[in-house]
């Protein structure tokens, strides 16, 4: 017989196991617990304060101008259309295509002729 578990269930085991913790835990803690609440952030300090919402304040004016740092409001014109690049050269004879479209240059008739077979000796 399988026992098998209920959804979102990772484990049969459900038992609570004791922490074992080093002789003088306690002391540590407590002056742990005192810097939290000395710093005021121990959590019963933080559960306690209210928390209040405020608003966005920015830290410079805006309608003050500053001087320190120019700025300018010009618009610039259009820009010249970039030139297109051509292979002007002779190496590259013409560009085959290979199975799964690949495009492959082709620099000479054997490479020309080995991309017609297709590779197949």
């Amino acid at each position: 017989m399988t026992m098998h578990l209920v959804r979102g269930m990772t484990s049969l085991n459900s038992k609570k196991r004791k922490t074992n913790r080093k002789p003088g835990w306690e002391a540590a803690q407590a002056k742990h617990d005192a810097w939290l609440r000395k710093m005021g952030a121990h959590p019963t300090q933080i559960k306690q304060q209210k928390k209040e919402k405020k608003p966005y304040v920015p830290s410079i004016d805006p309608t003050t101008r500053r001087s320190t740092i120019p700025t300018s409001d010009v618009i610039p014109g259009a820009c010249l259309k970039r030139s297109s690049n051509q292979y002007t050269g002779t190496l590259i004879k013409g560009i085959g295509q290979m199975h799964k479209s690949n495009a492959v240059p082709i620099s000479s008739q054997a490479a020309a002729e080995e991309i017609a077979r297709m590779r197949r000796g």
